[in-house]
């Protein structure tokens, strides 16, 4: 499967007011692509808007709840009558809701559900139509590693990923079953610094927060872009999460005991925060028109990410130190004969 570079690319963010979906906007722009951004907080879309075209970008933007099939649909059509084509569609809208199950209303879990879930699974149907017209594509969803493994007080946003997982597995096989050249990546990034916990709504008594330790969104970043020039079909992001999965694979009944005892005290701060306190499960939320969050002292790198994306110099690297040691116990053996 050959993909264009990103600067022949016509690309949708979906969820782009904040967090990793504004991140990968402007640097999709700052690499050359047209953008279409969507979102239901008009002033964030305006605002990056004017941001991409201020550096001689181009980009359009679309209001639109994911939730509502008919509004993504617009999104689609709104790409396609700007720049004649869709090329990569880059899905990152989700709602956050920090609650034990039995505190949740029915009504806040299945709204998880619409946006987190149905919302991808809108994108895609519209999507597609579109990337089969231009013959090759990509269609990357921004799953998690809850999708993965699933934590305490976050049974409706894990329950949403983990039923992204099972769609983009399904719908991979069919698009290659029907001999469509369509990338489908799944990206499960671990705990990333972005304003997804001061959106969230929570019942918890405090401003939540994700289990440090915690990761830039330009690195979502690097990944999305990376899955947008190379096929890919699952891409962890954060050593943590790396670590997280081989965990989940080996020893799940082991981390029920270690997320029993921290995954509840983890995920919150010392900063109050009530339940009737603003959030955006229902309703857009101002004020965080921004990609980075509030935990930026809890962000470390990710060695295991750069592995991911040059494995040549890695695999020259090894090949250099077998090299070396072969040279030298050969060496050895001809000083000792």
């Amino acid at each position: 499967m050959q993909l264009k570079p990103i600067h022949q690319q016509v690309v949708v963010v979906v969820g782009a007011s904040s967090g990793i979906g504004r991140d990968a906007a402007l640097a999709f722009a700052q690499r050359g692509a047209q953008v279409t951004v969507a979102a239901r907080n008009q002033e964030a879309l305006d605002s990056l808007v004017n941001e991409i075209q201020r550096s001689g970008g181009k980009a359009i933007a679309v209001l639109a709840d994911v939730a509502d099939f008919e509004q993504v649909q617009a999104i689609a059509a709104a790409a396609v009558a700007a720049f004649g084509r869709i090329d990569t569609w880059v899905h990152c809208a989700a709602a956050g809701m920090v609650a034990t199950f039995e505190t949740m209303t029915l009504e806040e879990f299945r709204r998880v559900i619409d946006v987190t879930l149905m919302g991808q699974i809108y994108g895609a149907r519209a999507a597609l139509p579109y990337l089969k017209q231009t013959g090759q594509g990509s269609l990357i969803a921004i799953s998690s590693m809850e999708g993965r493994r699933a934590l305490p007080l976050q049974s409706a946003y894990s329950t949403a990923k983990h039923g992204l997982e099972g769609f983009v597995e399904s719908l991979r096989v069919e698009l290659e079953h029907d001999g469509f050249d369509i990338n489908v990546t799944s990206i499960k990034p671990a705990v990333i610094n972005t304003p997804f916990y001061n959106h969230a709504r929570t019942k918890i008594g405090v401003k939540p927060t994700g289990i440090p330790p915690y990761y830039s969104p330009g690195l979502v970043t690097e990944a999305i872009l990376y899955a947008a020039e190379h096929p890919t079909r699952d891409y962890i992001v954060g050593d943590v999460g790396r670590v997280l999965d081989w965990a989940q694979r080996l020893a799940p009944a082991l981390l029920d005991i270690v997320l029993a005892r921290i995954g509840f005290q983890g995920q919150q701060t010392n900063e109050p925060k009530l339940p009737q306190d603003p959030d955006n499960l229902f309703e857009p939320m101002s004020g965080y028109e921004q990609a980075e969050g509030d935990f930026e002292h809890l962000s470390v790198p990710s060695v295991s990410d750069w592995v991911v994306k040059n494995p040549m110099p890695v695999a020259g690297a090894i090949a250099l130190g077998a090299a070396v040691v072969l040279a030298a116990n050969a060496f050895k053996k001809g000083k000792s004969s």
